[in-house]
This record gives structure tokens, C-alpha cells and sequence, in this order.
């Protein structure tokens, strides 16, 4: 996958086409990720010892990778992702920038 937990991406398309977020977790088996305020929705739940009210509940659901692309460091904009091996170690970087993606 070209995203990991804690990028920084913009969803190119959907509904929820142009905002932008932080990965809170990926599924790599499903291709999907979860991202921070995209695709909202309610799920209802009953009363439970966590929530004793129960009611609708609005959380994130995982949206398929290819919606999203990581921002640019430098540029602010989305990107695609290359690979390079710096120092031994294979890493992601910016094609807009060049700009290294891997902490």
C-alpha cells in the first residue's frame, strides 16, 4: 500500500472528494483505510454497558485506497508515491517534490 497510519492524505474521489485527513488505521487484506472525519456515517446501537443510551452513533467507515493520495510535505498538495533506497533502507517519496514521506 502506498499510505501507512498517521499520513497525512486528500481523498480524490467520492463523496467526500477534496477533504483531507489523517489515517487512523489501514486494512491491508481489504485495501481500505480509515481516515479521520471521511465518510461519516450512523450506526445504530443498542444500550450497552459502554454506551447505556444507546441511540445512532456517527463514526468513520474504511474507504478503498485508491481514493486516497498522500499531501506533499512540501507543496501542501496531493501526491503520487515512488520508492527509493536511501541509507540501505527502501523508503516512499514525492513525485511533485521529492521530498521523502517516511519519518
Amino acid at each position: 500500500m502506498h499510505v501507512k497510519k498517521g499520513d497525512k492524505v486528500m481523498v480524490i474521489s467520492g463523496k467526500d472528494k477534496g477533504k483531507s485527513g489523517v489515517i487512523l488505521a489501514s486494512f491491508p487484506k481489504k485495501d481500505r483505510v480509515l481516515v479521520e472525519g471521511v465518510n461519516i456515517v450512523k450506526k445504530h446501537s443498542k444500550p450497552s454497558q459502554a454506551n447505556p443510551q444507546g441511540g445512532i452513533i456517527s463514526q468513520e467507515a474504511p474507504i478503498h485506497v485508491s481514493n486516497v493520495m498522500p499531501i506533499d510535505p512540501k507543496t501542501g498538495e496531493p501526491t503520487r508515491v515512488g520508492y527509493q533506497v536511501v541509507d540501505g533502507k527502501k523508503v516512499r517519496v514525492a513525485k511533485k517534490s521529492g521530498e521523502v514521506l517516511d519519518k
